[in-house]
């Protein structure tokens, strides 16, 4: 069990999980970098903003990655995988409508 001190946009706290304090620190330095590029696009205020966003970011990342894991599994196993361009078109398109709205609310 690992204990992780915080200290990112203009709030500390600590926090206390079942990795180990390496992992921990890991997560945290990658967030970091997520929040400090995001803190440099001029529409993002604030650091509620900041977050909510990388957080949105990080989520696209995983939900890609594991979009990959699966596509990969189904090859593995022979099955053929039949790509739906009008639901990834979809999917797309209501990213960037998503996007839009968060920068005119910012």
């Amino acid at each position: 069990m690992g204990k992780l001190q915080i200290n990112l946009l203009g709030t500390s706290f600590t926090i206390q999980a079942n990795e180990d304090e390496e992992y921990l620190n890991k997560l945290l330095g990658y967030y970091s970098r997520i929040v400090n590029d995001v803190s440099q696009i001029d529409s993002i205020k604030t650091p509620l903003q900041t977050s909510i966003l990388a957080g949105i970011m990080l989520c696209d990342e995983v939900y890609k990655e594991k979009s990959n894991a699966v596509a990969k599994e189904k090859m593995q196993n022979g099955q053929v995988q039949i790509i739906d361009d009008e639901k990834g078109e979809e999917l797309e398109r209501r990213t960037i409508a998503m996007i839009d709205k968060i920068n005119k609310v910012l």
